[in-house]
């Protein structure tokens, strides 16, 4: 039997709340470092978050203004601090654009392999900090325990473990120590049969499922229109790598390597491996692709060092010779990007003739891609942005600079 509200026995309840304006931010857990977000909130519904930034600001581009190209290294360090050797090769290259320089074969299968090994500890954090945003601590420890081996290869190449300075303009400061090619094998080899306990405490994990599918999601034409990359626009099914589709500096140090972008294409993912399946629930460009495909890349990074391992071993040349701190600049400019962990970096230079950049810029891909958190987290719950923009994976050193 229906009831109206004419009915005596409806009683109708004028429920009104206020909205609030609460402040997630910049010391909370969820945020992913120094990062500020104003949510208005009606209730537990948010109806517009807006990011505030600029807390890590250290003036780094201006301050590459006063240095030599090398001198400037150890600043690309602390943008992605979570991927430094990434950030290093970026600015290395955009340099190099610049003077026209040549790199030996040898040295270009070294950054493949130092570059793919920075996307697996990386790939880690992320994971693993995503994990505690939803509520698991599990999943951070077993990263953290697989990094710390990446983070000792690191530190047998260049004493350092987080801001490396080890790939610079010219290739790299020293080559690989005798014997570490096999650790690295051992390493791989031993991190191999670890994914499936990931894709077992995360990826097919029920809770985990439910409170990221069909969540936050992002449509390809919304990532396209703000400008996202890396993960987060493959998460939402384009098919755009800078490994592949980038420029030939860039593209010539994966010349013949085997890899396909990890997008769905098609309706399903590549199936050079035994992947975990797609949850029914979850919806292309939701917060569960994004994560999805940072875990299937950790397995493609894999594929690409056990790859470069083979040709470094049988490659002419030597590790590159790194420019000279008096070398002089050629007049002109430069920009190049690179394939991140978090999407396109991008390093502009440009040089009036001396040994000092007279203009140095950095694109950083987490900013393009924490501006679409706006529209992600219209009309969701509260409980639900930790999930949002933690699958977006910023770090504030690379927005801020």
């Amino acid at each position: 039997m229906s009831l109206t509200l004419e009915d005596p026995r409806v009683i109708e309840f004028d429920v009104r709340t206020d909205e609030m304006l609460v402040n997630m931010g910049p010391q909370h857990p969820s945020t992913h470092g120094v990062l500020r977000l104003l949510l208005r909130t009606d209730g537990e519904i948010v109806h517009e978050i807006t990011p505030h930034i600029g807390y890590l600001h250290r003036c780094a581009e201006k301050i590459g203004e006063n240095l030599s190209p090398p001198q400037w290294v150890p600043y690309t360090d602390r943008m992605d601090y979570l991927a430094g050797m990434n950030m290093n090769l970026g600015w290395s290259l955009a340099v190099e654009k610049l003077m026209k320089y040549e790199l030996p074969d040898k040295a270009k299968h070294l950054r493949v392999i130092i570059a793919e090994l920075g996307r697996i500890a990386s790939h880690l954090v992320g994971m693993g900090a995503y994990g505690l945003d939803l509520g698991t601590f599990s999943p951070f420890l077993y990263a953290f325990r697989e990094r710390e081996k990446i983070l000792d290869l690191f530190e047998e190449v260049c004493g350092a473990r987080l801001t490396y300075s080890y790939l610079t303009p010219g290739g790299a400061t020293a080559d690989l120590p005798r014997g570490w090619l096999k650790k690295c094998e051992d390493f791989l080899t031993q991190f191999e049969p670890v994914i499936a306990e990931y894709h077992a405490l995360l990826t097919t994990n029920s809770i985990f499922v439910k409170r990221t599918c069909g969540i936050g999601v992002l449509s390809a034409e919304q990532a396209i229109n703000y400008g996202c990359t890396g993960p987060m626009l493959r998460g939402s099914g384009v098919d755009h790598d800078l490994r592949r589709d980038g420029e030939p500096r860039y593209t010539d140090m994966y010349d013949g390597y085997a890899f396909e972008v990890i997008a769905q294409k098609n309706g399903h993912y590549p199936k050079d491996h035994a992947y975990p399946a797609v949850p029914r629930e979850a919806v292309l460009g939701d917060c569960w692709h994004r994560f999805y495909v940072r875990m299937l890349e950790v397995v493609q990074a894999m594929d690409l060092i056990r790859q470069a391992i083979d040709r470094y071993s049988t490659a002419t040349g030597d590790w590159g010779q790194p420019i000279k701190l008096s070398t002089k600049l050629p007049k002109g400019e430069a920009y190049l990007e690179t394939e991140c962990p978090r999407g396109q970096m991008g390093f502009y230079v440009v040089s009036d003739g001396s040994a000092i950049p007279w203009r140095v810029r950095a694109r950083s891909s987490s900013f393009c891609n924490l501006s679409v958190a706006s529209d992600l987290c219209r009309n969701c719950l509260i409980a639900d942005v930790p999930a949002i923009v933690g699958s977006v994976d910023v770090v504030m050193g690379e927005i801020d600079r």
